[in-house]
């Protein structure tokens, strides 16, 4: 059968279905085989999931873009023409949803696209006036409170450098696929996720400042 809505990124397969560890049949699934559909759904939903909730930040109505984004890939597939992935063509479709959504409850970011600006590093003849340090999101989340924190702190960034730090740092997918899912080039991709990067090092740097005084 086609992708139920009650399916939840947690479900146990079906008795008798492949593992979620197997492979993706590619062919199968684009010739409407329901039952490989399911498998990739299975396969797909924790992470896909993640990425819909970490931008949408509501877990019911992330749960409900994730089952429309699995219905509409099954309703499109024959649109489907290869250029990607097809498990990237579906983070795409979740991504644009999720960021429709977002547009249509007209939410606002606490951090606006020129707040970037401050926040990045700054230059005095033509060199750092501070040397630029690295930002590292594993060691950031070493400890639950400083997770708590890199967490917020990439809530806090516009929507475009919030969504590019959740597929690169988070998810840890190439600059390709994040790429491919954003729909801009792999060059810009790299720019707005190091304009990021100095954006969280910022926001980090102020409260562990704060701590530390």
């Amino acid at each position: 059968m086609a992708p139920s809505s009650q399916h939840k990124p947690n479900d146990p397969p079906a008795s008798g279905a492949r593992s979620a560890s197997d492979p993706l049949d590619v062919e199968a699934i684009l010739s409407g085989d329901r039952r490989a559909f399911e498998h990739l759904v299975r396969k797909e939903s924790p992470r896909l999931f993640r990425v819909i909730v970490r931008i949408i930040r509501d877990d019911d109505e992330a749960q409900s873009i994730m089952q429309e984004t699995f219905l509409q890939a099954y309703q499109r597939l024959d649109t489907f023409r290869g250029d990607a992935k097809l498990t990237t063509w579906i983070y795409a479709i979740g991504i644009n949803q999720a960021r429709a959504a977002l547009r249509k409850k007209r939410r606002t970011n606490p951090m606006e696209e020129a707040d970037m600006e401050r926040l990045q590093p700054s230059f005095n003849k033509g060199m750092y006036a501070e040397p630029p340090k690295e930002w590292d999101p594993q060691k950031m989340a070493e400890r639950s409170e400083r997770q708590r924190l890199v967490r917020e702190a990439v809530d806090q960034l516009p929507e475009n450098y919030r969504t590019v730090v959740i597929l690169r740092d988070l998810e840890e997918l190439s600059t390709a696929e994040a790429a491919d899912i954003l729909g801009i080039s792999e060059g810009a991709t790299r720019v707005r996720l190091h304009r990021a990067r100095k954006a969280l090092r910022s926001i980090l740097a102020s409260h562990f400042e704060d701590r530390a005084t």
